[in-house]
């Protein structure tokens, strides 16, 4: 298993979260989390992430036992081994596609021309080489996008977490970046854990988690 969680708790107050929430996900293997607002998903989504952490239970990514981790230890492993892409772009507003793509790279400690190069082929992996010294502001929605997902993967991460990815989309550009993440999956090999309100990527899944009040209460293969 890449991702191995048994008992996770949250509470926010008096509020109880996650109700010791189990969750394992194979590697290349793509789960999609669904439930309605407050169901706790995105919180979940956080703690697997290593964003958050939980106030009871155990946390093994890619064989590293993340809750023992802290400080730096903490941010390099997550910036090595962990991608994010938010429905919300988070781009650098001031730089072009190819710089907001190759700075993460840089910030594991990449050197600039082996960055560049990865940047360059990701934006290509994603159908932007022709989009590589624009920015955030001359880029479509579904553009800015497909940047956010090439920078999650310039480090390689073992794990891919999406955010609600397509809820700020058109239709036609929602279904444009489903075929995108699945294609990533079949050529880059990540294991991809993805949030979604949306029933038509939940169905394009290997497997659908439904959640309720803090706990899963499906483990089928489709959505509810």
């Amino acid at each position: 298993m890449i991702i191995e969680a048994r008992g996770i708790r949250k509470h926010f107050g008096t509020l109880e979260v996650l109700k010791g929430i189990d969750f394992s996900a194979e590697a290349h293997e793509v789960v999609s989390i669904m439930g309605a607002s407050g169901a706790g998903k995105s919180t979940l989504l956080q703690i697997l992430g290593t964003l958050s952490t939980p106030d009871g239970g155990s946390l093994t990514i890619d064989g590293q036992d993340v809750l023992a981790l802290r400080g730096d230890a903490l941010a390099a492993f997550r910036g090595r081994r962990i991608g994010f892409v938010f429905q919300a772009h988070h781009l650098l507003p001031e730089f072009t596609a190819e710089e907001n793509v190759l700075i993460p790279a840089l910030i594991a400690g990449v050197p600039m021309k082996e960055a560049r190069a990865k940047a360059v082929r990701l934006l290509g992996e994603v159908g932007l080489q022709a989009r590589l010294d624009h920015k955030p502001g001359e880029l479509s929605g579904g553009e800015q996008q497909r940047v956010a997902i090439a920078r999650a993967l310039v480090n390689d991460p073992a794990v891919l977490f999406a955010d609600e990815p397509t809820g700020n989309l058109d239709s036609a550009t929602k279904q444009e970046i489903h075929r995108l993440l699945f294609s990533l999956r079949d050529r880059l090999g990540q294991t991809i854990v993805i949030v979604t309100h949306d029933p038509e990527l939940a169905a394009l899944c290997d497997r659908t988690l439904t959640m309720r009040d803090g706990q899963f209460v499906d483990s089928g293969s489709s959505p509810e």
